[in-house]
């Protein structure tokens, strides 16, 4: 067997492992983007089945492929035995411990009053050079927030999928990519799930499309977690809304500050401290301990220190953190060491692992992306200013040809039937996935597709 065919089995492994219930020839396609035709990736499995790799369940269209059971503890342990260091086994073998023997803790100021932004460091510097290189998408020179919106259609799937399922989201991945394509909502789901996910995806164009004005201050952090925790808080007034009522972490012995004034306090200093971080993964991970830590919102928490990540990155060009593959329980594990021992190896692990993980997909995506236009790299802001501004006036089709040609007439001859060319082709081209580019409301779009349907 080749290289090549035991990396390919590999990752049918890796990605039969995200599904304990089995999976569909097509989930798994779409999970591990493999670039193979149906037939080809039969016999693949069919060679694993014979190895005694995997099992099948079911005929036909009803096939699914599982893990042995054998298979599946090989797995479920590698992760933490091969890459777990030894401070991290430690904490995990505490936090393990039953919920009675561990002390309860309340929130230590001085876990973040003690962290000097730029001197302190979580990273290592050799883990930031390795995240650097992981990260690395050749577009580090250009406009904030450009990498992220040429993958935004996959980056809505993937990290509104992850994300979610690591709040015990049960979509699958093939649901989370019709509901946020074509509004499918799955069958047998609630629709608390169903909002979860696409509240995922609001807030991820908030963050991508507005990558060049965000940053770690209260507008933004504030409005992500409106984004995120819209219709599914019992008050409506608290999304968005820092937190005004005690609350508690199930399976932990930590209690979150009660009183406002000190959360307000706290929440202001961890945003002052995020904000002077120069190095964009120290950031994103800075943010990813401490939100949560600190449980600034009434609920959401944790999520808006997944999104609140790639900010950073984002605004950097760097491969964007879309919680591939994280294991929920380790991932958990990771968030009660830093709640209970203001310990952050454990969960520091699990992010270089998830970065690793998340990098390698975006990098086998990029390459499928091929190299940007030029013309359109050139005429960017003119082209997303003239398209917003048909689509926010819901301007009518007659009108668009003299609008086109009057907004032409500013660039060079030889420039101006190309920017017509190119914008009467965006427009042709949009649909509720990626009319965010635009930043424009969702009712702007509908009002405008209602136009453009006469």
């Amino acid at each position: 067997m080749t290289q090549n065919s035991h990396t390919t089995n590999d990752l049918l492994l890796n990605t039969l492992e995200q599904f304990p219930n089995g999976a569909s020839i097509e989930e798994i396609i779409a999970r591990s983007r493999l670039k193979l035709n149906t037939r080809t990736l039969q016999r693949r499995l069919n060679d694993l089945r014979i190895s005694g790799l995997i099992t099948t369940t079911g005929k036909t269209r009803g096939l699914r492929y599982h893990l042995t059971n054998k298979n599946k503890l090989e797995n479920s342990t590698n992760f933490p035995d091969a890459l777990l260091s030894d401070a991290s086994q430690k904490i995990l073998t505490i936090v393990q411990s039953p919920i009675q023997k561990r002390r309860p803790v309340g929130y230590n100021r001085s876990f973040l009053e003690n962290y000097q932004p730029n001197i302190s460091n979580y990273l290592s510097l050799s883990e930031l050079e390795k995240l650097a290189a992981l990260g690395n998408t050749a577009r580090l020179n250009e406009p904030a927030g450009t990498y992220a919106k040429e993958i935004l259609n996959r980056l809505l799937i993937d990290l509104s999928w992850n994300s979610s399922r690591l709040e015990g989201n049960t979509y699958s991945l093939l649901d989370t990519e019709r509901l946020i394509s074509s509004g499918h909502v799955a069958d047998n789901k609630s629709a608390k799930e169903a909002q979860m996910i696409l509240n995922h995806k609001d807030a991820i164009e908030f963050i991508v499309q507005l990558a060049d004005e965000i940053g770690f201050n209260r507008y933004t952090l504030l409005n992500l977690h409106s984004l995120l925790s819209n219709n599914l808080l019992p008050n409506p007034a608290a999304s968005g809304r820092l937190r005004h009522i005690p609350v508690g972490i199930q399976n932990s012995v930590y209690t979150p500050l009660a009183v406002p004034q000190l959360i307000e306090e706290m929440f202001d200093l961890m945003l002052d401290k995020a904000s002077q971080i120069k190095n964009p993964f120290e950031q994103a991970f800075f943010i990813m301990v401490h939100i949560p830590y600190l449980q600034p919102f009434d609920d959401v928490n944790k999520r808006v220190s997944r999104l609140a990540s790639n900010i950073s990155l984002n605004k950097h060009n760097l491969a964007p953190l879309s919680f591939i593959d994280v294991p929920n329980e380790l991932y958990t594990k990771g968030l009660i060491g830093v709640y209970e021992l203001n310990r952050i190896e454990l969960l520091k692990d699990v992010f270089l692992w998830a970065y690793e993980r998340s990098a390698a997909q975006y990098s086998v995506l990029r390459q499928s992306l091929g190299e940007p236009d030029p013309f359109r790299l050139k005429y960017r802001d003119q082209i997303r200013s003239i398209i917003r501004k048909i689509i926010s006036e819901a301007m009518p089709r007659p009108q668009v040809e003299p609008f086109l040609q009057d907004q032409a007439k500013g660039l060079p001859e030889v420039d101006r039937d190309r920017l017509i060319e190119v914008v009467e082709t965006e427009l042709l081209s949009l649909h509720e996935g990626n009319f965010a580019r635009y930043m424009v409301r969702p009712s702007e779009f509908r009002k405008w597709q209602d136009e453009w349907r006469y």
